[in-house]
């Protein structure tokens, strides 16, 4: 791709013509930068056309801000589906914006972009230090959280009516879509408004960020139910274990989940199609070589084993077919056509995993990216999103983070070790 192609500009509010109120930081710059590709094979072409390579803005605090913190007001959000970690960022948020800046107006908006659309009659409610102070001790998000766009200028009169300067958005794929929408609008009316997003989803799918919160947490719980399904699978003969897990587009959590103990004999991802023709079988035979069998399958594997789908959600993803349930029938139909007897039992622990709170890892990343969207929000940077790429904290334009789906590469090193430590067949097709 050329540079061109990788534009990680970003849209500045103005000046900076505040000092920053933080003290001991280790501040950055503007040119300090993180080169988007990382090996000397991907760079070299972009230095032999004489061109930069592509590289990401580093996120942190800069020494002089663009918003007066004795005169801003903060709003934060959280859209979409629930995912651990989610009120350890709306903490982030407030205790960065209280103790590094002194900003105390932070309005907490109910129920996703639902709380910036006065008709639905959700009144915010102020966040404090005080009221923050254990939420990370629980699932979910106190915010509340919905699915689905909101009119753009509705939401846009409602921060303007309230006096906010800058605005949070905690959510994935469709919540920095509608976060695009207001800040575009709010550049349309030229007003003073940051809108800061900070990624949100348990699939690990957002482009150009390596990691999101929440991921890791999923992964480890979702070993927790493989284990469940080990042990049931090797407590009966010829037992099986079916465990769906979540990951609409992309496979990560089923893929990381497969290469903890080595449990997992079969993991099925939307970026790898099988068909049952092939699949079955192959499941025949490790259960007559092994006699046991742990299978991981993502939820929107296998989704042209149904008819094309003629319904979407409020956020506008199509309707997946179940395809944890039909395997579950599947296997049992096949292995009861070839007359072999198996045991089959199936675990879907989604919504488990979603509510449940952020392990340590991810608690300290939480913290570390609300920091971060502070910092970028009082530069006065908007319509960005802040991320990680190669170990280092990013802001990337939010029409980036959304120009396409960060999936597993089927020839890359994610997957290949995958299919080293199942042993299940390259090819399913």
């Amino acid at each position: 791709m050329t540079t061109q192609e990788l534009d990680f500009a970003l849209d500045q509010l103005g000046e900076r013509s505040i000092r920053s109120p933080m003290r001991a930081a280790r501040f950055v710059t503007d040119a300090d930068r993180i080169l988007y590709h990382a090996s000397l094979a991907e760079v070299q072409p972009y230095w032999e056309r004489g061109e930069e390579p592509p590289q990401m803005t580093m996120a942190g605090p800069r020494r002089r801000i663009h918003f007066d913190p004795g005169a801003t007001k903060a709003g934060i959000v959280t859209c979409g589906g629930l995912c651990p970690g989610l009120n350890d960022v709306i903490r982030a948020l407030v205790l960065s914006l209280h103790f590094h800046y002194g900003v105390k107006s932070v309005y907490g908006f109910r129920y996703g972009y639902q709380g910036l659309n006065p008709a639905y009659g959700h009144r915010p409610f102020m966040l404090t230090p005080e009221s923050v102070d254990n939420i990370g001790q629980l699932g979910g998000t106190i915010l509340g959280s919905s699915r689905g766009p909101q009119d753009v200028g509705v939401m846009v009169d409602t921060l303007v009516r309230r006096g906010v300067n800058i605005l949070f958005t905690i959510g994935g794929d469709g919540t920095l879509r509608g976060a695009r929408a207001i800040a575009e609008e709010i550049a349309r009316r030229k007003l003073d408004i940051a809108v800061v997003g900070v990624p949100k989803t348990i699939d690990n799918d957002i482009a150009y960020i390596q990691q999101s919160f929440g991921f890791q947490t999923a992964a480890q719980e979702a070993h927790t139910a493989v284990e469940s399904a080990h042990a049931e699978a090797t407590g009966a003969p010829n037992g099986v274990g079916l465990v769906k897990l979540m990951g609409r587009e992309s496979g990560f959590i089923a893929a990381y989940t497969a290469l903890v103990d080595s449990m997992v004999n079969f993991c099925l991802v939307p970026e790898s199609p099988f068909t049952l023709e092939a699949f079955l079988p192959a499941l025949r035979d490790r259960l007559q070589n092994r006699h046991h069998a742990v299978i991981a399958v993502a939820e929107g594997a296998g989704q042209d084993l149904f008819p094309p789908a003629a319904t979407r959600d409020k956020s506008g993803n199509v309707k997946l077919g179940d395809i944890g349930v039909l395997l579950r029938d599947k296997i049992k139909e096949y292995f009861d056509f070839v007359g072999m007897e198996v045991n089959l039992k199936y675990i879907d622990p989604s919504y488990t995993i979603r509510s449940i709170p952020a392990n340590a890892f991810d608690s300290a990343f939480c913290l570390m990216l609300g920091h971060n969207a502070v910092h970028a929000a009082m530069a006065g940077y908007t319509n960005a999103v802040v991320g990680y790429w190669k170990d280092a904290f990013t802001l990337t334009p939010i029409s980036m983070a959304v120009s396409k789906r960060k999936q597993i590469d089927p020839d890359g090193w994610l997957w290949s070790s995958v299919l080293a430590s199942t042993g299940q067949p390259r090819d399913l097709t």
